[in-house]
């Protein structure tokens, strides 16, 4: 009797066992299986991902949205494991096969910023000698002063005329502020100088080096995989327009553990050398279009490759980093299709030696390289590890190509 109740309680044990490791095994599955994909509309039956999963489409499910390229409404796939337990639910988008011109050269960015940019406050030495903040705790740094007294100001100069010409009087800052419009009262002080002042730090513009991405038949343009931020706030600009311009790379200062290295640029911000404009910036790049095409970039399209195609191994970027174009073979580690962040969905390190030699790995400027598998354009080099120069971080090129 007891052997019996023993055996009972051991098969128990042992089928709770086994339904918790399956249950954690497709708790693992989850993460490793992308929450909406982009298919090629006619080939989407070909859809399969990298873990043993099984793959249904969900006919009678409500389509995601209707793709008007094609015509065709979105829909779901059902993935399970081992074909019964249910895993995820993923969106499928559909769309036609696209080809792109891959980049790799380094551009010149100048942006105005929408407004003028509160990177902080400071005191002021008044005419009775003392200092003073009038701004402490009313601004905040990321905020942008839009109008003075209810006139719209776009560049510094002009804040600094208007808050001059109150004579001392209260000053009222229409504000933006994480997406809000507010109105703000600050007492300017009489400095030593007779001057007024509001104890502000701004800037209405910044330029940088960042490298190109791709380009479309229609002349625009994706660069750079990250955002342009302010380096004091660390706040995604938001602009009023930009230009992108030829630059010379000239100098290399190489990265090592924990201190991320960088490509020093010259832009010439000539009319003539002006390649074209900017129209948005993004947590994954900015975009815009360029007035010409490239005579490097002719008769070079690749096919865009999804990211559920994308395979960990050998891949390369483009890159140039003395004035000739060329690849540079890198290492996919990782492909995390769910990250938070949009622009780390590839992790790779690099192999090249010539790059380890030249730069120490991934340096500041080569944000945007494009990133090619097999001949395909999978995304997008963004970020570098600061405490391993030759690690890296890389944006999935359909988020690019979503802009």
């Amino acid at each position: 009797m007891i052997y019996h109740k023993f055996q009972k309680i051991r098969k128990k044990l042992f089928f709770t066992a086994f339904f918790i490791l399956i249950c954690f095994f497709a708790g693992l599955l989850y993460d490793s299986i992308p929450d909406e994909i982009y298919a090629v509309s006619g080939e989407d039956e070909q859809v399969h991902f990298s873990v043993p999963v099984t793959v249904e489409k969900q006919e009678e499910s409500v389509p995601v949205f209707l793709n008007h390229s094609s015509s065709k409404a979105d829909y779901h796939l059902s993935c399970k494991f081992l074909n019964l337990i249910p895993v995820k639910e993923v969106s499928v988008h559909l769309v036609e096969k696209s080809y792109v011109k891959p980049g790799g050269m380094p551009i010149g960015i100048y942006t105005k910023t929408n407004g003028v940019l509160i990177i902080g406050t400071g005191k002021v030495t008044a005419a009775d000698g003392l200092n003073y903040e009038p701004a402490e705790e009313i601004v905040r740094g990321g905020d942008y002063i839009k109008t003075v007294n209810g006139i719209e100001i776009a560049e510094k100069e002009e804040l600094v005329d208007l808050v001059n010409s109150s004579a001392g009087d209260p000053v009222v800052l229409g504000i933006l502020r994480e997406g809000k419009q507010i109105e703000l009262k600050i007492n300017p002080v009489t400095a030593e100088d007779g001057s007024y002042k509001l104890g502000i730090w701004v800037r209405d513009d910044m330029a940088g080096v960042g490298t190109l991405t791709y380009l479309k038949e229609d002349l625009s343009y994706g660069a750079l995989g990250h955002p342009v931020s302010d380096a004091d706030t660390g706040s995604m600009i938001q602009l009023s327009d930009g230009n992108v311009y030829s630059t010379n790379i000239v100098g290399i200062v190489k990265g090592r553990d924990g201190t991320p290295g960088e490509l020093t640029g010259v832009i010439h911000y000539k009319d003539e050398n002006c390649l074209g404009t900017i129209s948005e910036n993004t947590a994954t790049g900015i975009y815009g279009n360029l007035s010409s095409l490239p005579e490097e970039m002719e008769n070079t399209d690749v096919e865009v490759c999804l990211k559920q195609d994308i395979q960990k191994g050998k891949a390369c970027i483009l890159s140039s980093l003395d004035g000739t174009l060329r690849q540079y073979e890198i290492e996919i580690d990782d492909v995390d299709f769910n990250n938070k962040e949009e622009n780390k969905g590839i992790l790779f390190h690099v192999t090249d030696e010539r790059l380890l030699s030249e730069t120490g790995g991934i340096v500041q400027g080569m944000s945007g390289s494009p990133i090619l598998q097999d001949r395909k354009i999978i995304g997008a080099v963004t970020h570098v590890f600061i405490s391993d120069a030759t690690k890296g971080y890389g944006v999935f090129i359909e988020k690019m190509l979503e802009h």
